[in-house]
């Protein structure tokens, strides 16, 4: 089947920001208010330690994916673009 398609990640980012508003109850924001490059915490989206713990588990039950180094795992969370390429670099070929 080859390199997954440009629509894969799109739809795949658009699911990211929704399980990232469920996981972290977010209701005042709505998927389209996330910019894919928008930093996820600090002064994007303003989400805090306890919040990325959360992430880390939103990845490991969604996409069976663990991050083992918290190096590593700052740098995927840092925007829904980071981790939508991390994920995709995890599925098969």
């Amino acid at each position: 089947m080859g390199k997954p398609t440009t629509s894969f990640m799109e739809e795949l980012k658009k699911q990211l920001k929704a399980q990232i508003i469920e996981a972290l109850n977010l209701q005042d924001i709505k998927p389209e208010d996330i910019e894919d490059n928008a930093p996820l915490f600090g002064e994007g989206l303003g989400l805090d330690s306890i919040d990325s713990l959360e992430l880390m588990v939103l990845l490991e039950r969604h996409y069976q994916i663990r991050v083992e180094d918290p190096r590593e795992g700052r740098k995927i969370l840092q925007s829904v673009q980071s981790m939508a390429e991390f994920i995709q670099s995890k599925q098969p070929a």
